[in-house]
Formats: C-alpha cells, structure tokens, sequence
C-alpha cells in the first residue's frame, strides 16, 4: 500500500508506504478537540515508512504539523517513541481507505457514535494481557523501537 497525503493548504505533503501496523480511531477529548470532531483516525506506522515530498513541516508538543495552516499530520506516543507514528488518517488523499481495527477511549465516546460489531473497543488504553497486536504486528513495534 502506497498512500499521499498532506494539509489543507497544501504546502506539506507527504507518502506512507507500506500497512499501518493498526489503525485506531481514538475518542480520548485530546484527539476530539484536535481533530475538531467526534474522532480521530490514527494510522499506527514506522516513521521511516512516512517520507516528506514537499514542504517543511514543524513539531511542537502535539505533533508534526503544517505551519501555515496548523493541520496535525501526525504525532507519537510516550509509550512508543520517535520511531512509531500516529499519522492522522484524515490526511490521507484515499483516507477511506483505512478503517480502524480497534478503538479507544470509548469511555469519552460521544454518545451518538455506534461502534462496529466485532471491531475491539477499549475504555481507555488496551491493558496487559490484552491481545492488541498479532506477532507479526508485535515484530514490526519491537523492531521499529530498536531502530
């Protein structure tokens, strides 16, 4: 899979090659007051997967973004490092493409949502013990976060 994206305005773009290692849609009010919906869509991928084709975007403590028009193109985890991003879907040209394999922080879900039969939900993170990622999906985390 080969997907561009990039902001509104138009001056940063960029490409994801390859899966998502998962695809969250995260209700937690950080990601609803971000993203200025009831949602957000996270494409969970190698930094090294994503590559800039135009544009200089910045970092600042909510991610990397468009300076000039302010777009959220993605961000990280403290539980995972530089090495892994949340690359906001929503981004993405094709981003109906990509629906979300889990969902978390449902316990903040605005009420009107309905979430999808047999998709996994999670009332805030996925805990110990929670099967979250395949073995293969646990060898891509593993070997990005040894990078």
């Amino acid at each position: 899979m080969m997907l561009d994206g990039g902001c509104y305005c138009g001056d940063v773009r960029y490409r994801m090659e390859g899966e998502p290692i998962c695809v969250n849609g995260c209700h937690c009010r950080d990601c609803q007051t971000l993203s200025g919906a009831a949602f957000a869509v996270n494409a969970m991928i190698e930094a090294d997967r994503v590559t800039l084709s135009k544009g200089g975007p910045v970092t600042d403590a909510f991610g990397t973004k468009c300076s000039r028009c302010g777009v959220l193109l993605w961000a990280t985890h403290p539980m995972f490092g530089k090495d892994i991003l949340f690359l906001r879907a929503g981004t993405l040209d094709e981003a109906d493409r990509l629906t979300p394999d889990l969902h978390v922080f449902v316990r903040s879900k605005h009420p009107w949502i309905v979430l999808p039969e047999g998709v996994p939900a999670f009332d805030t993170l996925p805990g110990e013990g929670d099967s979250l990622f395949s073995p293969a999906q646990q060898a891509r985390v593993a070997a990005a976060m040894q990078a």
